[in-house]
């Protein structure tokens, strides 16, 4: 599997952002996180998706902001990205898990980046106040 993460770039506090991952290889197979790392912070789930689309989850911080999809025909997972804040400043980056079944274990494990086999390079997304 192959991840290409991009749509970052510069916005107003309050504006808008549609992050893509391009996926290459059997991608239905596999969900699909979001990770986001600020200057100076480790690096931090902000959502994920079941393989099939199903299941969606959302970090705290991003809750009722961001939306996360997935077009399984195109081998394309989007993050919509709401009402941004300068605190979402950071490289985004897409991961997939090679666990079919992490998504099970819980929300104590659907965000620990160390469980992603496959990531893309990132794309920076900086949010002007």
């Amino acid at each position: 599997v192959q991840l290409q993460a991009s749509g970052g770039g510069l916005v107003q506090a309050g504006g808008s952002l549609r992050l893509s991952c391009a996926a290459s290889g059997f991608i239905l197979d596999y969900a699909i996180g979001w990770f986001r790392q600020a200057p100076g912070k480790e690096r931090e789930g902000v959502s994920c998706i079941s393989s099939s689309g199903g299941s969606t989850y959302y970090a705290d911080s991003v809750k009722g902001r961001f939306t996360i999809s997935r077009d399984n025909a195109k081998n394309m997972i989007y993050l919509q990205m709401n009402s941004l804040k300068p605190e979402d400043t950071a490289v985004y980056y897409c991961a997939a898990p090679e666990d079919p079944f992490l998504l099970d274990y819980g929300l104590g494990h659907i965000f620990k980046s160390e469980l992603y086999d496959y990531w893309g390079q990132g794309t920076l997304v900086t949010v002007s106040s």
